[in-house]
């Protein structure tokens, strides 16, 4: 491009939960596709890197979801907004960061971009147009009910969109609507069309990831993570280790429930995927986490990590205790971890040991456990 280019900045939507294209998926692989990785890196940064390269914005805002918030901020070298509940909040939150008299705003599903789509926007920007959006026409013969319809009326618009900054800030505040141009219709507002492109359909379901065949494979290098955990015991409690209800007097002194397993399992898995720590995700200065079951605390923890891309490969598992004696539980342990994450027990080892008679767990005041896991991006091509 040359010429004086005109201020904007770019708003990419990414907050989705991507219910329509996990439902089919196994739950091991329940991927959010704009995680879906290409070598090293996730559909949404390809997306926002090929955008930078494209045009210098005056800045790149991702709209993500909380969690994924939490996870990336910080992470990454572009700015994060936590989204809404719906698409108009999600722009909304965004531009509340937008300084610029013009504003793009685009779909992570819409990853392929079209730089001739992209141009015609910019050749269409006149003093009158209050967006500017990319369609298609239907090829097909059209029905609605009992009537056919004249296709040449029909138009599937598309997204990127270029909008006035200002008109789109007003017109989102009047409703709730599925993209820009048709808030600012809705106030009256000049949309002018321009052609779109094939190459913009939207990934929705999971038959779409046929379209990203040609990319490259996800990266299959390994992440470590370890875990550790302790807990003193308190008498008139149950005691739980990996689920798995250990007949003793004696259970674990915790804000939760005390399972030191599947902490010290929660933690590694966060470790793998550099997502903090335990204590972060569920503090025990919160009451909502009094009491709380740490399968709930594991599943939570790794939907997360299949949802960003990852999946386990192996996790190893030692259980440090003088008591109680491990051994006769140490098959069903394996089988309700392996159940909780989806594997095969093989992938699944649970080791006991003692102090020898040494320190506060040789003296059976607690026990401890010490988890490494093995993680790999998830293979989605396998799904296509």
């Amino acid at each position: 491009m040359s010429g004086n280019k005109p201020a904007i900045s770019l708003i990419i939507t990414a907050a989705g939960n991507s219910t329509r294209f996990c439902s089919h998926l196994p739950p091991k692989h329940r991927i959010k596709k704009q995680w879906l990785r290409i070598g090293q890196i996730p559909l949404w940064q390809k997306v926002a890197d090929d955008w930078k390269r494209f045009y210098d914005f005056e800045k790149i805002i991702l709209v993500v979801s909380k969690e994924d918030f939490d996870y990336v901020d910080g992470f990454y070298d572009y700015d994060f907004v936590v989204g809404g509940d719906n698409r108009t909040q999600s722009v909304r939150n965004a531009l509340q960061y937008v300084q610029t008299p013009l504003v793009l705003v685009s779909d992570v599903a819409r990853w392929n971009l079209d730089e001739g789509v992209y141009l015609r926007l910019l050749d269409a920007l006149d003093d009158i147009s209050d967006c500017i959006a990319p369609y298609l026409q239907l090829p097909d013969t059209i029905m609605y009910g009992d009537h056919y319809i004249d296709r040449d009326l029909i138009k599937i618009i598309q997204t990127p969109q270029l909008c006035r900054t200002e008109k789109l800030k007003f017109a989102l505040l009047k409703g709730d609507f599925t993209d820009e141009s048709s808030a600012i219709k809705a106030l009256g507002g000049k949309i002018t069309y321009v052609k779109g492109s094939q190459k913009l359909s939207k990934l929705t379901y999971q038959d779409d990831m046929i379209v990203l065949r040609e990319l490259q494979n996800p990266s299959v290098e390994i992440f470590v993570g370890n875990g550790f955990d302790i807990h003193p015991f308190e008498a008139g409690k149950k005691m739980l280790l990996g689920g798995v209800v250990i007949e003793s007097d004696l259970g674990f002194k915790a804000h939760s429930d005390g399972d030191v397993v599947l902490h010290a399992l929660t933690d590694a898995i966060l470790g793998a995927i550099g997502g903090g720590d335990i204590g972060e995700w569920f503090p025990d200065t919160d009451q909502k986490h009094k009491n709380a079951d740490s399968k709930v605390l594991l599943k939570q923890v790794y939907d997360f990590a299949i949802s960003i891309g990852f999946e386990l490969v192996n996790a190893d598992i030692t259980i440090i205790a003088q008591t109680p004696k491990i051994a006769s539980y140490k098959s069903k342990i394996r089988q309700n971890i392996a159940t909780m994450l989806h594997m095969q027990n093989s992938r699944i080892n649970i080791k006991a040991t003692t102090t020898e008679n040494l320190g506060f767990i040789g003296r059976k005041e607690g026990v401890a456990v010490s988890v490494s896991v093995n993680m790999k991006f998830i293979n989605w091509k396998e799904e296509i």
